[in-house]
This record gives structure tokens, sequence and C-alpha cells, in this order.
């Protein structure tokens, strides 16, 4: 049986010298208008009394991330993290679940082309530094120094080599593997080909759920390692605006 099973190759247009991968442009453009679409939905119909499903599921979602942010870095939460963890996750689950369409073939999901998640790496681990050195200086140097000096160039290779590219790559190969699977499902006989490939798309939308969730969490875990690097006297100048959005 012939196999015409193409992984990782994308619908791409040459611009300027530069490639683009226009089926992970226009998933990604989807994905980001039913986070956008479905988060204002919920804002206009929000209801104290008589929330919908979709409403308990975001609130749902926003309760997790701030336990997580609480239990993780106490009151020490910078400005618009809790909110950048809820849209990163709900951001990846859909990008992921559109696995679970039949126009996978032509349109993948997004996070399964490595520039995607190579770009929301960069953002997170920008803003992460960025916010790290502002927030404490000291700590900042104290996370790469310490406990042990002689390992400082390791630990230096580790944040800013070895986290940024694990957690890229622990996103990407698995939506990748998914798509792979998927595909393979694909050249069973057809008498055989709805019981598999209904369970597999099952178990992929799981896998991309806990995607979702790992990386939400990795984020949240790796603010909260500067946190705990700072000093005292560092923690407790942090201004009542960011520590409330962590303990609400």
């Amino acid at each position: 049986m012939s196999s015409d099973l193409t992984p990782g190759q994308h619908w791409s247009v040459e611009l300027a010298g530069m490639t683009f991968h226009l089926d992970t442009i226009l998933a990604t453009v989807i994905a980001g208008g039913i986070v956008a679409g479905t988060g204002l939905f919920v804002a206009r119909r929000a209801s104290v009394t008589n929330p919908g499903r979709l409403q308990l599921a975001y609130e749902a979602l926003v309760g997790w991330v701030r336990r997580q942010v609480r239990d993780g870095m106490g009151l020490d939460a910078p400005a618009g993290l809790v909110g950048f963890c809820v849209t990163t996750f709900a951001f990846i689950l859909v990008c992921n679940w559109l696995a679970a369409l039949p126009t996978e073939h032509v349109l993948p999901p997004p996070t399964a082309d490595v520039n995607l998640v190579y770009a929301m790496t960069l953002v997170v681990f920008t803003w992460l530094n960025v916010w790290a050195i502002r927030f404490s200086p000291r700590g900042y140097v104290r996370h790469i120094t310490e406990p042990y000096k002689v390992m400082a160039g390791f630990e230096f290779v580790i944040t800013y080599f070895s986290r940024p590219a694990s957690l890229a790559l622990r996103l990407f190969g698995n939506l990748l593997a998914g798509g792979i699977m998927v595909s393979v499902i694909g050249l069973l006989p057809a008498y055989l080909l709805w019981l598999p490939n209904a369970g597999w798309k099952l178990f992929d939308m799981f896998i991309g759920a806990i995607q979702a969730l790992i990386f939400t969490q990795l984020t949240i875990i790796y603010f909260a390692d500067y946190v705990h690097a700072a000093p005292p006297e560092d923690r407790r100048a942090v201004s009542a605006a960011p520590a409330s959005e962590g303990s609400s």
C-alpha cells in the first residue's frame, strides 16, 4: 500500500526571502478568533444568578489559574499574569483541538508547527526575564549563581536555552506526533477506519488539553522561581496592584 504521508510539510509561500506557512497562519487566526469571540460572548452575557455552561467553564479556568499563581507565588504575582495564562491555555487548547476537525490534512493544528510554539515561548521568556530584572535585580542574579556559583554556567544554559526549548518542543512534539498517527490510521481499510480514528481523535483531544495545562503550569512555575529567589526586602516592595490579582 502506497503512502502519501507528508509530516511537517505546510502550505507555504515565499516572500522577501522568507517562508510563510499559510496553513499555520490561517489556523492561528481562526483559533485566536474563537478564543476572542467566546471571551467577548461570555463577558457580555455573564450572569451571577444564571451563568451558562461556557461562563462556568471560563470561571473554573480563571479560578484554577489564580489558585496556581497564589500557591506558587504568594502575593507577588506580576500584573497581567492570570489573564495571560488564562488566554494562553484557551488559545493552545483551541489550537490543539483543531486536529479533531475533518479539515486536519488541509488545516492542521498550528501548534504542530514549531514556528508558532517558538514564537509563543519567546513571548513567555522575554516577559519573564524583563519582569524578573525589574522585580528584583539581585534575585535575578541569585537565581543563576545560587546555591553554587561554580554551577552558574550550567544554570545560564538551562535558563536561556534548555527551558525555552523544552517548553516549545514538548508542545510541538506531541501535536506533530498526533497528526502523524491520524495520518497513519487513515491508511487502514475503510471498514476498519472509523473505529480507531474516532478513538484516536478523542485521545488526541485529551492530550491537547493536557499539553495546554502543562504549558500554562510551567509558565507559572518559571515566574515563581524568580519570586522565591528574590530577597525578602524586594518581595515586600511589590506594589498592591499585582498582588491583588494573584490573591483575588
